[in-house]
């Protein structure tokens, strides 16, 4: 179609079919109704008529509590929060200690390397002065000392004596740290909804703040948390995680709805450990860091040397507010309606299926799809007197259209313009069941055809016989004479269809009388043609009629 600037004024529609069926029709609306609740509670439970917003957070914490320790050849210590929250952990995370190995009075000196670190030797030419690795104590000298009595390792410069001992002691020293507790203070704020809150909720007074601690149950809003209580909501054991130290994580979860009287914004707690738990499954299990108290002993520097292991807590912050957009839901509404074509494909599958009669489905196919075929392929009906229904096919340049197969198979449609001429016949007095006429076979009659009465053709288009099966030639019936060949009927469908045209005699009323011979054909044998075919006359036909009513000339351009 050619780009005009009128066709920008023009709007086009969709083509509905509608079936007065009370099935179909309750089952649309109920189908209409079940994805119309669905759609509702979607909306409801996912708050789509929403808009989000994700929280942005901080997070601070503070440690209390108290410890006393015995450690051996040390004595007593006692552990404040200075002691055992250790180095900074970075961000959102509090670090505690539960349990210490203790090398004590190292100074610098040089002594022999510990294995498996240090390389057993026999002699000094198996040491290299100056050489150390990432699993050193110390920089060797170049010399081979007695380690113990079996042994011998390279001696190092180093803190003597070297630490020695591998696995942390049980039960952890620091056990009772799981009664201390931390107060974990959080703020967040929505920006897009420029919203602010923090855990510790205006309700919270100071008094009720030294008092509460957290309880799932109980009370479950508390910012204060035992450290026993944390470990055991993870579903791990504080007595043997303190022996060699891990992670645990503390989520906080903020599920916030603002609109208006159903405003609710308050924090969740959850814990869980991040770190792998089981020692025979990794190669370095728990956490812990090396820390060290100096002093000076007679004017000599030493230092007490501590491997601590213990806990570290992830403070983690989710959090996600809604807050009611008309905009969000207009933009839900459009994305559910699509559902809707659920119902028609649905109901098209269910008619296309064998709970409905072949002839509803051809019916319904033929009123819902029309076709539209491409003007290079030209699409043909055929009908033979052996058949009692139509042929579609393709046309085709090489094979004859005799052998074409049917892309498609119609029922014929009778026409009611025939079917009345046939009983004008009748009430005329005519002997239909008269003895047939005598059509002599054609000497030279092509390999396609199977009646005895087709013309040889060079076109394929024409080569199409009245039959599919050897037999009788549809020309040789009485009805063939009465409804094709009569003159008197064809003269009368002239006058009916044009009232005032000339039928004198000559050469235009020869070819107007052939012409309506062959729609009489295509009305009798074809009926109403398929949308979008051109019905074929077979050939016999076709040259028994331009034998009743030739062309002066000998040309037929149909």
């Amino acid at each position: 179609m050619p780009c005009k600037l009128l066709n920008l004024c023009e709007y086009e529609t969709h083509k509905l079919v509608r079936i007065q069926s009370v099935r179909l029709g309750s089952l649309k609306w109920t189908f209409n109704g079940v994805i119309l609740m669905f759609i509702c509670i979607m909306m409801l439970w996912n708050k789509e008529y929403q808009e989000h917003d994700y929280v942005v957070s901080s997070v601070t914490a503070k440690v209390k509590g108290v410890a006393l320790t015995s450690l051996p050849d040390v004595g007593d210590i006692v552990w404040d929060v200075v002691d055992y929250s250790g180095p900074s952990q970075g961000k959102n995370s509090f670090f505690v200690v539960t349990n210490v190995i203790v090398t004590k009075k190292q100074r610098q000196g040089k002594c022999p390397e510990v294995p498996p670190y240090g390389k057993v030797c026999r002699t000094d030419e198996d040491c290299v002065k100056g050489f150390w690795d990432q699993h050193s104590h110390g920089v060797q000298t170049g010399a081979c000392v007695k380690f113990d009595v079996t042994r011998k390792t390279c001696e190092v410069s180093a803190w003597c004596p070297i630490e020695s001992k591998k696995k942390p002691p049980k039960p952890a020293l620091l056990a009772s740290a799981e009664n201390f507790t931390v107060l974990i203070k959080n703020n967040i704020r929505f920006p897009n909804f420029n919203f602010m809150r923090r855990n510790i909720l205006p309700e919270m007074t100071e008094s009720y703040l030294k008092r509460c601690q957290f309880n799932r149950h109980t009370d479950s809003s508390c910012p204060i948390f035992r450290l026993g209580d944390i470990v055991k909501e993870a579903k791990e054991n504080f007595s043997e995680m303190a022996v060699e130290g891990g992670v645990i994580g503390i989520q906080i979860k903020w599920d916030c709805n603002l609109d208006g009287f159903l405003r609710n914004c308050l924090p969740k707690y959850s814990f869980r450990r991040l770190d792998e738990k089981e020692s025979n499954r990794t190669l370095y299990p728990g956490l812990s860091f090396r820390f060290a108290r100096y002093q000076t002993e007679k004017g000599v520097e030493e230092r007490t040397l501590f491997k601590a292991f213990g806990i570290r807590f992830d403070v983690m912050v989710f959090g996600e507010a809604g807050k009611f957009s008309i905009i969000q839901l207009i933009i839900f509404i459009g994305s559910t309606l699509s559902y809707y074509t659920l119902t028609t494909v649905f109901i098209d599958w269910l008619i296309g299926t064998s709970c409905y009669s072949k002839e509803a489905r051809q019916n319904y196919s033929e009123k819902k799809v029309e076709s539209v075929q491409d003007r290079k392929q030209c699409i043909l009906c055929v009908s033979f007197v052996d058949e009692n229904h139509i042929r579609v096919v393709k046309k085709s340049h090489k094979k004859s259209l005799q052998q074409v197969k049917p892309i498609s198979v119609h029922p014929c449609k009778d026409d009611t313009g025939h079917l009345s001429a046939m009983v004008g016949v009748l009430q005329k007095g005519n002997n239909i069941i008269d003895k047939p006429s005598q059509v002599l076979p054609r000497p030279n009659r092509p390999a396609w055809c199977l009646c005895g009465c087709c013309l040889p053709s060079t076109h394929p288009q024409e080569q199409l016989c009245c039959r599919q099966s050897i037999g009788r030639c549809i020309t040789t019936s009485t009805l063939f004479e009465q409804l094709v060949l009569s003159r008197p009927l064809l003269e009368a469908v002239l006058l009916y269809r044009e009232p005032l045209s000339d039928l004198t005699e000559g050469e235009q009323r020869i070819a107007a009388l052939r012409n309506c011979s062959y729609r009489q054909y295509i009305s009798w044998r074809i009926g109403a043609p398929p949308r979008e075919s051109i019905p074929v006359m077979p050939s016999c036909s076709v040259w028994r009629i331009r034998e009743e009513y030739p062309s002066q000339e000998g040309e037929y351009t149909v």
